[in-house]
């Protein structure tokens, strides 16, 4: 039995899509560096919980072939989900001899007794920009919901000006999240690691009690309650054309989530790239890492991000008729949530400094294909079932040649 099933999102657009993200990177990378600041005599240590469903929880905990399959058995669209948890550990300590520091999270997580926090080895900084081959292409913008595309889109940007840092100013600015790291702390322990990879199974919580502790680092303790816990799946229930070309997207409130965004990313027949956001403003597309309270709720009022309210929004029939097979992705925002040793006063001066810090941040993102049911992507139960026939009952299983499976999509 293979563990490959096709669909149908060329590799172009993949390498398109790294592209345009990297030059999206560069352009925010110094300013989101520049407000930065290293934590002094404070542990900081922050908690990355996102939820991922559609063909996203492939590539998440417990993923692969063995995930969609149980994913599309159990009825389609959203019928799954993956825990997604990354553990980032800073301080201005330098430890007696080789770093060493462990996160002891509460049994119900279901990971394991201790998830080992591993300092990266250092090595020289590579620019890879002098090691890729010359972007060539455009990258077309569109942004807002609606059945048409709004007067003056797209936007169209080159490659190889982006690369080389030049950017439109007209793009609604956001202000990312930067977490700990080597280059900013004098110790840094980070998971998952090469030494341990484990899992967050579906059924695993953050719930309880949690312990954090090493050689460079004081002692962090700090619990999480039933509300403070990863985030329920986005569950997309309308995803499919209309006679005038555009793409209605209707998906199931989350509890927790302050702010909704969708956006597509596809490539057109000539080799540009397409994108598009539920921004009501001119924005980049690629815009999924956290960001603070106060960072969400501007964007929302500049319309940059759904309210948390919404549960619909169409993509113009122009950027559904130029993109071919477009991903699509609909992330909630959920809760950031703050602990320190001591507690933080209630008008804490700029000088205040606790013993350390913990952040907690939350997310859920669907991904899937733009326009197709995920059940209709393969061929619901029959298609699930034609995956235990031979290899020459390959043309069953709705497969198109030159395309690749989703294992390769996602490195399965």
């Amino acid at each position: 039995m293979s563990d490959s099933v096709s669909v149908p999102f060329p590799r172009r657009a993949i390498g398109l899509a790294l592209i345009s993200t990297a030059a999206l990177a560069l352009a925010g990378a110094g300013a989101s560096m520049a407000r930065a600041q290293a934590s002094g005599g404070t542990a900081t240590y922050w908690m990355i919980a996102d939820t991922a469903s559609g063909m996203g929880m492939m590539a998440g905990g417990g993923g692969g072939a063995a995930a969609m399959r149980s994913m599309m058995m159990g009825g389609g669209a959203g019928a799954g989900h993956a825990y997604n948890l990354r553990l980032e550990l800073g301080t201005s300590r330098k430890p007696a001899g080789e770093p060493s520091a462990e996160h002891v999270p509460p049994a119900g997580l279901r990971a394991g007794a201790s998830l080992p926090l591993v300092t990266p080895r250092s090595a020289p900084p590579a620019d890879w920009r002098h090691n890729m081959e010359k972007p060539k292409g455009r990258l077309l913008i569109y942004w807002g919901c609606g059945d048409k595309a709004r007067p003056g889109q797209p936007v169209v940007l080159d490659f190889a000006a982006m690369m080389a840092g030049k950017m439109p100013p007209a793009f609604a600015s956001v202000n990312t999240y930067s977490p700990p790291s080597a280059g900013r702390h004098t110790t840094y322990g980070e998971w998952p690691n090469a030494r341990s990879q484990t899992h967050v199974p579906a059924g695993g919580s953050l719930v309880g009690e949690h312990l954090v502790r090493g050689n460079y680092t004081p002692d962090i303790k700090f619990s999480l309650t039933q509300g403070q816990d990863f985030m329920a799946p986005v569950r997309v229930s309308g995803n499919e054309a209309g006679p005038g070309g555009a793409v209605p997207l209707a998906w199931q409130p989350v509890t927790g989530s302050k702010a909704w965004f969708a956006s597509t990313m596809g490539a057109a027949e000539n080799g540009d790239m397409i994108m598009w956001s539920s921004s009501e403003s001119q924005a980049m597309p690629m815009m999924m890492s956290h960001m603070s309270p106060g960072e969400i709720s501007r964007l929302v009022q500049s319309k940059v991000l759904l309210p948390a309210t919404a549960t619909r929004c169409t993509v113009p029939a122009e950027v559904a008729r130029a993109s071919q097979s477009a991903m699509l992705m609909v992330t909630a925002f959920g809760s950031e949530y703050n602990f320190s040793h001591p507690a933080r006063p209630a008008n804490a001066p700029a000088s205040w400094r606790p013993d350390w810090t913990v952040k907690v941040l939350t997310k859920s993102t669907y991904s899937g294909i733009l326009g197709m049911d995920m059940s209709e992507m393969f061929g619901g139960r029959q298609s699930m079932q034609g995956m235990e026939e031979d290899e020459e009952e390959t043309p069953r299983r709705r497969r198109r040649p030159g395309l690749p499976g989703l294992g390769s999509i996602f490195g399965q």
